[in-house]
Order: structure tokens, then sequence, then C-alpha cells
């Protein structure tokens, strides 16, 4: 059973045409995503000094 090898130019025109569908595809959900993330509020990462907690945590040790 000899078995087509699907390289670069075996499908014809399709294979041209499945590279470009597939990019369309991850175009339009890399726009769906920027849209969507610009109507989130960004989130704090980054906590300032005054909303940390002077005690240390239970979960943290202190090396010495």
């Amino acid at each position: 059973m000899d078995v087509l090898p699907l390289a670069h130019g075996a499908l014809g025109p399709w294979d041209e045409l499945i590279f470009l569908s597939v990019s369309a595809i991850f175009l339009v959900m890399m726009a769906v995503s920027w849209l969507t993330s610009r109507n989130l509020d960004p989130e704090d990462d980054n906590p300032t000094a005054e909303s940390a907690p002077d005690a240390p945590d239970a979960d943290h040790f202190q090396l010495k």
C-alpha cells in the first residue's frame, strides 16, 4: 500500500488554501482576543506597600 506524502505541493492548490484558512482562523482568534481584552479592567498584579500586610504570611518562613 503506497502512502501519499503530504509535503508542500503534494495537494496542488489545496495546500495553499489550507494554509491560508488556518492563518485566517488564527488572525480572527487573535483579533477577538484583543477586542475582548480591551474591555477588561487591568488587574493589579503588583500590590503596593500600602496594601501589603506587615506581618509575614503563615505560608512563608524567613531564611536565616
